[in-house]
């Protein structure tokens, strides 16, 4: 955001401007501009963020490069990268941003259309015939008047105090704010994207655990049964056992629904049918783990595209008051007329058949009930507003890149932890397997050894995906991916 120097208006100026028009005129506005004081009209009044820019991020080791802007393929996924492509081209939110950019811009040439003067142009012709009858009753046989005209009308409004400028500034910034806008919902797509791929890998991977769990508590279940047949096991035991297998086949059908439910959610992405979308998926065993960096704090201020957004709305909200301010200062119109006009078409273009008008007024508002002190109120609340929400949202960035920091460490050691407790639970498991069909082990020992690799197996799935779900948040929380920093400045001529 730049701040635009101060602009002195003073009685000299604006005699040098109206010097072709009327003394009526110049004198009208001199007056007006006294009246007005005469003062320097500052069109913008940018606040002070009082931002604190930490140097580091609370959980960052160091200070390296940033993410690439093709961040995904990081994971090395092919089925992954291709979604994450087609989601950018055929994704309906990011074509509702794009459309919002094109009504943005097309309100930005409306806004700067009021800086340049209107120019148009009018050929008509009048046939009139007036009536013969006379007071006496008598008849002359009337009178029939055939007039040719064509003329040119400009009007245009000098803007001594910036208000249309404050205006087409207002619509270019708020054009700004809504390219980082589709930026932002690019971010949240492609996030989404990546998310939802791995929550469907997550649900493939609890469903072959779930199915092997079914298949181990089958076979508990046949050696138990076996057991009993040879009097030293209990129905108790079978039940027991029964109880946990029934358990487990109660846990496929919820997968499966979540594995559907993200498979769909990917097709909404993608703007196609859920018929049309076909996942071969795979296993989060498969996905590469990237290493994320975060860079500085200092530069997430120009990178992630909602605080570049909330920025811009700021910078139009600042030129609104510019806008809002002028409107007490008298409005200086001018306009003309000039053309052709003629009895006789092939005399409609002689020199002495010309005619023109200049007009110009000065129009000074004087009572109009607190309307125009409400609309300047009402724009410093709104810079206010806007200034409080850019600071938070520069606030929530840190705080989410520090907390994906910090996920991703946790959840990393989480998953070091848990891969542990599946090994010592499979250890126990094989073992308690082996004394049951020796004869030798004790089922409640079974049940327990069991279950506890049922449960721990399927908690290591959940903690892949977590570390998977928080590097994702933390490339989000950085603003996506980022163009590569130049050491030196590229001469381009």
């Amino acid at each position: 955001m730049t701040q635009r120097v101060p602009t002195l208006v003073g009685p000299n100026f604006l005699g040098q401007v109206l010097g072709s028009a009327s003394g009526t005129l110049r004198a009208v506005a001199v007056v007006c501009l006294a009246a007005s004081s005469g003062a320097c009209v500052l069109t913008q009044d940018l606040p002070d963020p009082a931002l604190d820019v930490p140097t580091q991020y609370k959980y960052a080791r160091k200070a390296d490069a940033p993410p690439t802007l093709d961040w995904w393929r990081g994971f090395r996924s092919a089925e992954l990268t291709q979604l994450m492509e087609e989601a950018q081209t055929v994704n309906l939110d990011i074509a509702a941003a794009v459309a919002r950019i094109v009504e943005a811009d097309a309100q930005a040439r409306q806004a700067g259309a009021a800086l340049l003067p209107s120019l148009s142009g009018t050929g008509q012709e009048t046939y009139s015939r007036t009536s013969g009858s006379s007071s006496s009753g008598l008849t002359n046989g009337g009178r029939e008047v055939v007039n040719y005209q064509a003329s040119l009308s400009a009007s245009y409004q000098l803007d001594f105090w910036g208000q249309n400028r404050d205006a087409l500034q207002t619509a270019e910034e708020t054009a700004k704010a809504n390219r980082f806008d589709r930026d932002t919902v690019a971010l949240t797509t492609l996030a989404a994207v990546a998310n939802a791929y791995f929550q469907v890998l997550a649900s493939q991977d609890r469903l072959r655990t779930a199915q092997r769990n079914i298949a181990s508590a089958q076979r508990i279940l046949d050696a138990i049964r076996e057991r009993r047949k040879a009097g030293t096991g209990t129905d108790l035991d079978v039940a027991q056992q029964e109880s946990v297998l029934a358990n487990q086949k109660a846990l496929v059908p919820p997968l499966r629904q979540t594995l559907d439910q993200n498979a769909n959610a990917l097709a909404v992405l993608v703007s196609r049918p859920p018929e049309s979308v076909r996942l071969a998926g795979g296993s989060l065993d498969r996905i590469a783990i990237p290493r994320v960096t975060p860079g500085l704090p200092s530069e997430l201020l120009t990178q992630r595209p909602d605080i570049r957004r909330q920025e811009a709305q700021l910078a139009s909200a600042t030129a609104n008051i510019g806008n809002a301010r002028a409107q007490f200062f008298p409005s200086i119109q001018l306009t003309g007329n000039g053309g052709y006009q003629s009895s006789a078409l092939f005399s409609l273009f002689q020199p002495h058949a010309a005619f023109f008008q200049l007009v110009g007024s000065a129009t000074q508002p004087i009572f109009d009930g607190g309307k125009i002190l409400g609309n300047f109120e009402f724009a410093k609340a709104r810079q206010d507003e806007l200034l409080q929400t850019y600071r938070k949202t520069i606030v929530q960035a840190f705080t989410d890149v520090d907390n994906a920091l910090f996920s991703i460490k946790q959840t990393t050691i989480k998953l070091q932890l848990q891969r542990d407790v599946v090994n010592a639970s499979r250890r126990a498991f094989d073992l308690a397997e082996q004394q049951l069909r020796a004869g030798t082990a004790d089922i409640v020992t079974v049940l327990n050894t069991q279950l506890t690799l049922f449960q721990a197996e399927d908690t290591l799935s959940q903690a892949q995906l977590a570390r998977l779900l928080a590097i994702v948040s933390l490339y989000q929380a950085l603003g996506g991916g980022w163009e590569p920093r130049m050491e030196k400045p590229v001469n381009a001529l």
